[in-house]
């Protein structure tokens, strides 16, 4: 009888993912038609979701509890820093060798990462080498959906994220149509998103001491407060961008302290099969937080309530599934936390 193809590691499934990767974006740059360039984009952004579930994969294959919410900070500070400064350089590329080259630069850097790969090695237990089959894949996501407490975080952290999500899909017409500066925009989303940036390296910095648990839901509760003075500010008619600003960085700043944290949680129980959890973690939770980002989005009436009413719901929600996750019992560490009946 025939075996199943087997899954090698996190290792061995980056290099066909950044094969992919580097296929699509030279199509991308060749491309000589709009929907022939929307098509390539489609697959190039699908094989660049691979790339993001292995990190986390190899993380859980190399640390546990909090010394992979650590890791993780680290690595979301990564994906914060990124966005900021990705703006400039493409802008540059392409005033200088126009927007094709932005396409082939991304397959250079990714012809650079698999020569990189080579020179590292397989993170994953040859104990835990699992089938690459739909049965299995299945059994993998069934057992990640029973399982109590990393149901509950991978939830919350969804719901958590869509908040973020909510935040980008209207910070631009509150700062256009309430405050009517459009043109500080690009400054006031910088500031906000160097609140994150410092969350996750202060979370890098404070979550073994503290535990992940204690700092993330500390911080859930911290943002529910500051959702709440963004309430009183709206209501007064006196808020102006400054206010609505150093909020919007303190809360969204937050989300920093919750989202590696509560990831770090939904993975801990899923050493044996880090790669499907992680995958089908990053899907539900994206999944989530587009479709609640959306929701918040299309609440937008003229003014900064609706977000700030949608970040206290995101919050209560939130603390709803962490509590239920940990059977009522908040702010413990890893050694005496409740365990999953799965």
């Amino acid at each position: 009888m025939a075996r199943s193809p087997t899954v090698s590691g996190a290792r061995a499934c980056s290099s066909p993912a950044l094969i992919a990767y580097t296929i699509f974006a030279i199509g991308c740059g060749l491309a000589t038609s709009f929907p022939m360039l929307l098509a390539l984009r489609f697959g190039h952004g699908l094989v660049s979701a691979a790339l993001g579930v292995v990190v986390v994969a190899v993380i859980r294959d190399l640390f546990a509890g909090d010394a992979m919410a650590k890791r993780l900070s680290l690595i979301f500070l990564v994906f914060m820093i990124v966005p900021i400064i990705a703006p400039t350089i493409g802008a540059g590329v392409a005033a200088l060798a126009g927007w094709r080259a932005i396409f082939l630069v991304l397959a250079a850097m990714a012809i650079v990462m698999l020569l990189w790969l080579r020179r590292l090695p397989e993170t994953l237990d040859p104990a835990d080498v699992r089938p690459l089959d739909w049965r299995t894949m299945v059994a993998g996501w069934a057992t990640v959906t029973r399982h109590r407490r990393a149901a509950g975080y991978m939830l919350a952290s969804g719901v958590m994220q869509g908040a973020l999500f909510g935040y980008l899909n209207s910070s631009e017409q509150i700062i256009a149509e309430v405050f009517d500066a459009q043109t500080l925009f690009p400054l006031v989303f910088a500031c906000v998103a160097v609140g994150i940036a410092i969350a996750n390296f202060s979370n890098a910095a404070i979550v073994e001491r503290f535990g992940a648990r204690r700092v993330s839901q500390t911080a859930v509760f911290a943002f529910m407060a500051t959702a709440m003075a963004q309430i009183v500010a709206a209501l007064s008619g006196a808020e102006t961008l400054v206010v609505f600003t150093v909020l919007m960085m303190v809360n969204v700043g937050l989300i920093g302290f919750i989202g590696s944290n509560f990831g770090s949680i939904a993975m801990e129980d899923f050493g044996h099969m880090a790669g499907v959890a992680s995958s089908y973690q990053s899907f539900a939770k994206t999944l989530l937080a587009a479709a609640t980002g959306a929701f918040i989005g299309q609440r937008f009436d003229g003014s900064t309530l609706p977000l700030a009413y949608a970040f206290v719901g995101c919050a209560v929600t939130g603390l709803v599934l962490v509590l239920w996750a940990e059977r009522g019992k908040l702010f413990t560490r890893p050694g005496t936390a409740p365990k999953s009946p799965f």
